[in-house]
């Protein structure tokens, strides 16, 4: 179920706050038994100061509202959140799609290894588990694990779940 006006695009100074909201309210909903290392506070001006203005953020908007953000370095997909009433409706694929277009060599990103939907939609991906850790270098403190995509590796299409 998609809206007819579904636009993603780069972020502006404009939409840090809804940026940041978009995290706290996916973080909430998919982590609520992982460690946040950082007060809403915080979170709210690491995004407006650092984040929208830094790094290569996009946003997904509909009827003018921000439903998901992703930050991309490089080959590295930093963050990729959505709202969770736009979890399960295609919008994860189309950040995954757009973040393989912008590096079409390879792309790496970290997940917490208690997030399942977010592995399983991954893999659905072509993402590959090629690291686990015990969460000791991250801030949360919690078990995480990188997944590696290369072109080629045979994922699977799919329209489930979102990130």
């Amino acid at each position: 179920m998609e809206t007819d006006d579904l636009v993603i695009r780069r972020a502006t100074g404009r939409d840090a706050s809804a940026v940041a909201g978009v995290w706290l309210r996916s973080f909430a909903a998919a982590l609520p038994g992982v460690r946040r290392a950082h007060t809403d506070r915080q979170v709210r001006e690491w995004f407006r100061d650092v984040v929208v203005p830094d790094r290569e953020t996009w946003v997904a908007t509909a009827e003018g509202a921000v439903v998901g953000m992703m930050v991309l370095d490089g080959g590295k997909v930093e963050q990729l959140y959505l709202d969770p009433s736009w979890r399960g409706r295609g919008l994860g694929d189309r950040f995954v799609a757009l973040a393989k277009r912008r590096s079409p060599d390879g792309l790496e990103l970290w997940t917490f290894q208690v997030n399942g939907p977010a592995r399983r939609f991954y893999e659905r991906h072509g993402f590959r588990a090629v690291e686990h850790t015990d969460g000791s270098l991250n801030e949360e403190r919690e078990p995480d694990v990188r997944y590696v995509w290369r072109p080629g590796t045979g994922e699977r299409t799919s329209s489930g779940h979102g990130a």
